[in-house]
């Protein structure tokens, strides 16, 4: 019986050879590309929203993650990584969670194409509570007086800004600075408007000024006050 199968098989080889390939060819044709399907790995953004009011971001996860898609070839040979996004939302997000898984719905794909795989499948994220902390202002000076004069006051407007940031950054002992401002061969009182600079980029200014108005008194020394005029 074998033997009899196996010259079925070798009888008129070259023209089965044929009969399939042009099976195979013909099965090609006819099957709609719709139903022709294939895979493609993308790298994508990752973004975060509706943050939680009152919480914020301390610590946050990669800006990109890595997609598989499944999709008939027509429409995957479409789709492109500067179409997707990859959108986490944090609406029920608390201070104690720190993993957030990643699903396949977070991916925002055309209909007829199926995220199978996303890497990584979470990721690590760290929320803080808002702060807030009133911060004195403190005026920087570069340079010295002109000769025979010095410094004798500064005024600071405002004096004091309210700041708010993540509870772990917000120290209400710090001082906010202001931007360097360039006395050298001050000879009388002057006003300077210089930029304020908070002691950690995390802060943030509430209802407060971005500048402050620095008012540098400076004065002719006792000494050269009264020393006597010379005679011409």
């Amino acid at each position: 019986m074998r033997h009899h199968v196996t010259l079925w098989f070798l009888r008129d080889w070259p023209l089965k050879l044929v009969s399939l390939a042009l099976a195979v060819g013909l099965w090609l044709l006819l099957v709609p590309a719709e139903k022709n399907f294939s895979a493609k790995s993308l790298t994508i953004p990752l973004e975060t929203l509706n943050v939680p009011a009152g919480l914020e971001i301390v610590e946050g996860p990669a800006a990109t993650v890595d997609v598989t898609l499944r999709a008939p070839k027509r429409l995957l040979d479409e789709i492109g990584p500067s179409g997707l996004v990859a959108r986490l939302d944090l609406e029920r997000a608390t201070v104690l969670q720190q993993e957030y898984p990643l699903a396949a719905s977070i991916v925002d794909i055309p209909t007829g194409a199926e995220v199978v795989k996303i890497s990584p499948s979470k990721v690590t994220i760290k929320l803080e509570r808002t702060v807030t902390a009133t911060l004195e202002v403190r005026a920087t000076l570069r340079g010295r007086s002109g000769t025979g004069f010095h410094v004798e006051g500064i005024e600071i407007e405002p004096a004091t800004v309210e700041v708010e940031g993540p509870e772990s950054r917000v120290r209400a002992n710090e001082a906010a600075t202001t931007a360097p401002v360039d006395i050298t061969g001050l000879r009388q009182p002057t006003v300077f408007e210089a930029d304020i600079i908070l002691p950690r980029p995390e802060l943030r200014l509430v209802n407060s000024p971005a500048s402050a108005r620095i008012a540098v008194h400076v004065v002719a020394d006792k000494a050269a006050a009264k020393a006597p005029a010379r005679k011409k």
